[in-house]
């Protein structure tokens, strides 16, 4: 078996779902990526997940004639489930040719959300509406998806099976609270810190629950301003998950096809490629949030030493004085040795490597090939 190139060696990844975690945490892993998991919500249980999933396989194969959309978040979860799986997009174009009925304005906006238009509303909101819509349209012999949110609604499934029509019921899993909130608060606090490299997110109501948790503790600004700097990367599976984080101005990546490999993927190449490294006289340099690698290999870098590189790599080739590399290091020290002794150390930790040049009387230089 073909060894991978370690190229996340040094990266802190926080993943915030709970469904398929291991299976990102392993790829990213196997990169050289240390990767937390911290799901930002947790699922009910007896929700049966992977039913949902035959039943929206079984549509994309067989497309039905109608959709009725009971709730908006029932809907979106349904996306979402779709969206984390891979079936996102060939799910919406199926859909485009079915005709949809919502339940009420929330469900047709969540339609509209995605790109699709109610083609009736029951303004009432009541599935009582929707039944007699349909009944006095004719139901014999048409396939009907119900899109449930929970318990289900066995009422309406028995008017219009009575009417005839054969029912695919969509059953959609329930969001609950996260299973270990302590740690969503702790890992929110590190990310805030500046102690990961990205944050990764595959359902749009765990990005939603993970921002609140920001704004609970009033880091939302510090976190913004770390992605601006391109010192975090948030990554969502597909534009549904993507929604919120664009809303909450955290300008989220996504892959261009909604999949969980074209996620890891895509975080692989972005921390990966060459505008996140610096190219020296002794190898690739990547300075990541809490280290910094030549060439892949994790440099035995103090706090001290990698805040000075960061700030050295941020300019590379420039002259940067000692007063800009004092007001990089951690603390509050005044005294200008503090940084020429953490210049001294750094040299020390990257030694064989001289990267770090002298300019008397200027400040330091980090060598460039």
């Amino acid at each position: 078996m073909t060894e991978l190139t370690p190229v996340l060696a040094g990266t802190r990844i926080l993943v915030t779902a709970q469904r398929r975690s291991d299976e990102l945490a392993a790829a990213l892993s196997r990169r050289g990526a240390e990767v937390t998991v911290a799901p930002a919500l947790g699922v009910v249980p007896h929700i049966d997940e992977p039913e949902l999933l035959r039943r929206t396989r079984e549509i994309l194969a067989t497309p039905v004639d109608t959709l009725v959309v009971t709730t908006g978040i029932g809907f979106r979860g349904w996306m979402d489930t779709a969206e984390a799986a891979g079936l996102y997009d060939d799910l919406v174009a199926n859909l485009e040719n079915t005709r949809l009925v919502a339940r009420g304005p929330k469900a047709r906006g969540a339609l509209q959300a995605v790109g699709l238009k109610a083609d009736w509303v029951a303004e009432s909101e009541t599935s009582a509406e929707i039944v007699e819509f349909l009944l006095a349209e004719g139901v014999d012999g048409t396939r009907i998806a119900v899109q449930h949110h929970g318990a289900g609604d066995p009422h309406l499934e028995t008017m219009l099976t009575g009417g005839g029509a054969s029912i695919v019921p969509l059953e959609v899993y329930r969001w609950g609270p996260p299973g270990d909130p302590e740690a969503v608060s702790e890992t929110a606090l590190q990310v805030a810190a500046a102690s990961y490299d990205a944050v990764m997110f595959t359902s749009a109501p765990a990005a939603i629950a993970w921002i609140a948790e920001l704004e609970r503790q009033g880091i939302t600004q510090v976190v913004r301003d770390l992605v601006l700097a391109d010192r975090l990367l948030i990554a969502a599976v597909g534009p549904v998950t993507a929604d919120p984080l664009v809303n909450a101005g955290l300008h989220p990546v996504h892959p261009d096809r909604s999949r969980m490999g074209a996620l890891v993927r895509l975080v692989i190449l972005t921390l990966g490629d060459e505008a996140h490294s610096v190219s020296t006289p002794s190898g690739v340099l990547h300075v990541r949030a809490s280290a910094a690698t030549l060439d892949h290999a994790v440099l035995p870098l103090s706090p001290n030493g990698l805040a000075i590189l960061r700030e050295l790599a941020v300019h590379p080739g420039e002259v940067v004085s000692r007063d800009r590399l004092l007001d990089a290091l951690p603390g509050e020290s005044a005294d200008p040795h503090t940084a020429e002794v953490a210049v001294a150390r750094l040299r020390e930790a990257l030694a064989p490597h001289p990267l770090v040049k002298t300019v008397i009387k200027r400040g330091y230089v980090l060598k460039v090939s």
